[in-house]
């Protein structure tokens, strides 16, 4: 067998074995690589073998996108894919998403809800040490989710939690979450990455004093973190000796550092990177379908976004089959400038006329708005985003529009650009359901509600939508927000981008979710180094 075969049948066996493959399309693979028979069913066979048993040892080193100064080790200001990683590997949450969407025990060994989704009880795992030796506490748990709440909270996610009034101490080992209202999403919610526990009254958040998989022994914001694996900890323990975590923010210089064996893991692998990092020896891209998306950002409190015909000539000059085909190369699926896409299943509103590429529309809505040129600020901050503002700058030109494009560096972006400049790209991953997807970065008010759009029958369905039952009724709620975000908000977004990452071959037993990099980071626990 030719050495290219070799490389696609290991290629299409790692899918298999991280369920992204089944049966029938593994067969058709091997069929038009010329491998048919006995030989494709053996190949079939043999990849269950990849999954042999997680190997202990080794150090792992991550390439994040982006990094800065603004870094946090605090989770509720979590706020990049470097921070989620070093908060996957210093802290547990009490909920956790695992492969196929399965919600399933941390901290919390079960959970369950009253009749009316208005009260929760977790019943906290017994035996959790922090890493200071001090055990984990329901004292712990309530002091850690109570910092969500409230007008005063500094929690990125408290848009998450605004249907919960307290956190409370039954005994020992329970709590409970007392609603406001009724929220049947509530433990979807607590897996995500800002909704960590941290040690009651915890002030120096840099020490990383968690109960997760590694200990944190070295961190510099905007530099790098260290940590060595936790001997003490109350699962059987993750599989690498020790992690290095760090940034490149350069797309070439992050995918050369994999190919060169500089790193194990990468993330944001861009469209010229992924055909290099394919072709090379001993590293592979990792692609997974998500409802994560890259846009345009535009801010409807001040000029020029709080003008509605501006905000519609930028959303019809979307050419968005190109995008898809010619700069995504196929690694992801047409957007329509509202974040729930559909890797949604159900909860997407496929009954939305989706928006046409259309400058006719665009010019005559970009005149009507009476506005002739604009800047725009953008940053590699997602696959495919530079060269969607340059198609964009292209089109707009035809129809006799000035779009400026400043580019700024990925450093810091996220303090300095974000939600600062009037108009600025964004990258969201996927949230683990759509009302959350909706919640954090549209509810009114909301920390991460980046265009500034307040929209009061947003906020009254993003409540109502929590509190029911009738599933064709949740539906046409989801479909009402959708709609209101594609009418009225300052969001741009031509498209839903899979997450692309890079990885050595020796990283076996990344986990298969969609909610961010990597098995969204959950690859710090699960994965392993295989010699």
């Amino acid at each position: 067998m030719k050495s290219a075969n070799v490389k696609d049948v290991l290629k299409f066996q790692r899918m298999v074995r991280d369920g992204r493959m089944g049966r029938r399309d593994f067969l058709a693979a091997m069929s038009a690589l010329g491998i048919a028979g006995p030989a494709a069913t053996g190949f079939l066979h043999a990849s269950g073998a990849l999954a042999a048993t997680p190997r202990k040892g080794g150090t792992a080193r991550f390439a994040n996108y982006i990094h800065g100064s603004d870094d946090q080790m605090d989770p509720i200001v979590f706020s990049s894919g470097v921070d989620y990683t070093r908060g996957r590997a210093t802290y547990n949450g009490l909920i956790q998403m695992r492969d196929n969407l399965v919600l399933a025990p941390e901290l919390a060994e079960e959970w369950s809800a009253n009749r009316d989704a208005t009260e929760y009880a977790f019943k906290i795992r017994k035996g959790v040490v922090f890493h200071d030796g001090s055990p984990l506490t329901a004292d712990d748990i309530v002091w850690s989710m109570n910092r969500h709440l409230g007008e005063d909270s500094p929690s990125v996610a408290k848009a998450l939690f605004q249907s919960v009034q307290e956190w409370k101490k039954v005994d020992g080992q329970t709590v409970k979450a007392i609603l406001k209202t009724p929220d049947s999403d509530l433990p979807a919610k607590l897996t995500e990455k800002q909704a960590k526990i941290a040690k009651m009254g915890t002030e120096d958040f840099k020490k990383g004093n968690g109960t997760g998989p590694f200990i944190l022994e070295s961190f510099e914001a905007g530099v790098r973190s260290t940590h060595v694996r936790n001997p003490n900890y109350w699962r059987d323990g993750a599989n690498f000796e020790a992690l290095e975590i760090t940034a490149i923010t350069d797309p070439l210089a992050r995918a050369n550092a994999l190919i060169a064996g500089d790193v194990e893991l990468i993330n944001q692998v861009d469209s010229k990177s992924i055909p290099r990092v394919e072709q090379a020896d001993g590293v592979r891209v990792i692609s997974t379908p998500t409802s994560a998306y890259t846009g345009i950002c535009i801010l409807k409190n001040t000029a020029p976004g709080e003008n509605d015909d501006f905000v519609k000539g930028m959303q019809y000059i979307q050419d968005r089959e190109r995008i898809v085909r010619s700069i995504l190369k196929g690694h992801g699926t047409v957007g329509n400038d509202h974040p729930v896409g559909p890797a949604f299943g159900p909860d997407h509103c496929a009954e939305l006329a989706q928006r046409p590429f259309d400058p006719d529309k665009a010019k005559f809505h970009l005149e009507r708005s009476g506005i002739t040129s604009a800047e725009l600020h953008v940053a590699p901050v997602r696959l495919g985003i530079e060269e969607i503002c340059l198609l964009m700058q292209a089109n707009l030109k035809k129809i006799g529009f000035d779009l400026r494009i400043k580019k700024v560096p990925t450093d810091g972006y996220w303090g300095a650009v974000w939600m600062k400049e009037p108009m600025n790209v964004v990258s969201w991953n996927m949230r683990p359901t759509a009302n959350a997807q909706m919640a954090i970065q549209f509810a009114p008010g909301a920390a991460w509600n980046d265009t500034f759009w307040n929209n009061e029958r947003m906020g009254e369905l993003l409540t109502a939508q929590l509190a029911e039952t009738d599933p064709a009724k949740r539906h046409g709620m989801l479909c009402e927000m959708q709609t209101l975000i594609h009418n009225g908000s300052g969001m741009v977004i031509p498209c839903h981008v899979n997450e692309v990452d890079g990885a050595s071959n020796k990283i076996q037993g990344i986990p298969n979710v969609p909610f961010g990099s990597l098995g969204a980071y959950e690859w710090i626990e699960f994965a392993w180094m295989d010699e």
